[in-house]
């Protein structure tokens, strides 16, 4: 049984895809809502919003603060809702007491993505309904009112959906990895910490908890399929994946072991999945270079598991905002890269590890297809968050991916 949402009226704080999802759900039960956004965002059709605000007189009319996850605990209307001991829970929190459906929550520095959507391909190649949801791109509380007919939830979780929560307890949660990141929000390595093992906190004797860390809770802990030779091992079978690169043998690891404790073959699955969008994403190879998005990068960790996974040179596009992160351990492993710097903090990763300014995306494709020969590699692995100069990694994404075939269309 999931506690009930404490009492309405709701104030909803951000606009963007999990402020509105929160608000939709909230209205579809008859609830009084108001989202308020600092930004001047467009309101989406039906949803009673005011932009341009910090959103503190709506505090006088409501009695539950809602917190999308971009929005910091900093954030005035935030700190003045627990200030009054008004409740302030996240929308994963809400989602979670809302939809009537088991959870498989993934959380970890790097590798979520495409952890959760490997787990959605291996409920689904042995016809085990599953929605896959969170921070991945599909709202949680988009699912609230839906028939889910004994569908399974695979919630891609980040620190900042999990530090709002308040009593979520999935019934299996994976934490992939853990390396610096978000210490712009955060402040330090610990509070990060503590954000991501509020997945396992609440967590009872029948839940599953895959971690390589010590983790709270009480629920049983399993361990990650042995990795040999290129493949997973499981009571002596080899079981081979598709996806490239050892960081992605690591997620398939812990996928297959939740899998597995859950009751759910994940073999198909993991023969048939080849990754997801934005994460070493191959996107053409001309002249005989090869073009790679891994946009999906956004922080040192990530931007040195994708350097791994290639031999041949690279061509490497590092930049924009940098989180507060420090860039000097990438110095080795780019040591024999060119590098090509964009974005805010590009003087700054410069200093650190050298390269070359370009400004924006658009310069450094161009430069470094100029310079790149036959069996190299041109990867975009940024580093960075991409807030300066896009909406997010995704359009980030997609711009590379664009300014790629337009190279293909023109010959160049």
């Amino acid at each position: 049984m999931r506690p009930p949402l404490p009492g309405g009226p709701y104030l909803v704080v951000g606009l963007a895809r999990s402020g509105v999802a929160a608000a939709r759900a909230l209205l579809a039960r008859g609830e009084e809502v108001l989202v308020v956004d600092a930004g001047t965002p467009a309101v989406p059709e039906g949803i009673p919003a005011v932009t341009g605000t910090d959103g503190l007189a709506g505090l006088d009319r409501a009695a539950t603060v809602v917190k999308s996850p971009g929005v910091p605990a900093q954030a005035p209307v935030v700190a003045e809702a627990r200030r009054r001991g008004m409740p302030v829970m996240g929308e994963l929190e809400l989602a979670w007491r809302l939809v009537d459906a088991e959870v498989i929550a993934v959380t970890g520095t790097n590798g979520k993505t495409t952890t959760v959507e490997l787990l959605g391909e291996i409920h689904r190649a042995v016809g085990a309904p599953v929605r896959v949801v969170g921070n991945v791109g599909t709202a949680y509380a988009s699912l609230a009112g839906e028939e889910l007919d004994g569908a399974t939830v695979v919630c891609e979780a980040s620190s900042f959906q999990l530090e709002d929560t308040l009593a979520f307890a999935p019934e299996a949660a994976i934490l992939l990895n853990l390396e610096p990141d978000h210490l712009d929000r955060h402040g330090t390595l610990q509070a990060y910490r503590d954000a991501k093992l509020q997945a396992f906190a609440r967590q009872g004797p029948e839940d599953i908890a895959l971690a390589p860390i010590d983790v709270p809770g009480a629920a049983r802990r399993v361990a990650a399929l042995e990795i040999r030779d290129g493949a997973l091992v499981h009571e002596g079978e080899r079981i081979d994946v598709r996806l490239r690169g050892p960081h992605n043998l690591a997620n398939a690891a812990a996928a297959a072991a939740v899998a597995l404790a859950r009751g759910v073959d994940p073999r198909p699955g993991l023969a048939t999945f080849a990754g997801v969008e934005h994460r070493l994403e191959e996107v053409d190879r001309i002249d005989g270079v090869l073009y790679v998005n891994d946009s999906k990068a956004t922080n040192v960790a990530s931007t040195l598991v994708a350097l791994a996974s290639f031999t041949a040179p690279v061509h490497l596009i590092l930049g924009g905002q940098g989180k507060g992160q420090d860039f000097a351990p990438m110095k080795a492993a780019v040591a024999s890269a060119r590098i090509y710097l964009i974005g805010e903090d590009a003087e700054r990763i410069g200093e650190a590890v050298g390269g070359e300014p370009c400004g924006d995306l658009e310069s450094a494709v161009a430069r470094a297809a100029a310079r790149a020969r036959e069996g190299d590699v041109v990867l975009l692995s940024p580093a960075c968050a991409s807030f300066d100069q896009f909406a997010d990694y995704e359009a980030r994404g997609r711009a590379f991916k664009e300014l790629v075939r337009a190279r293909r269309s023109s010959g160049s």
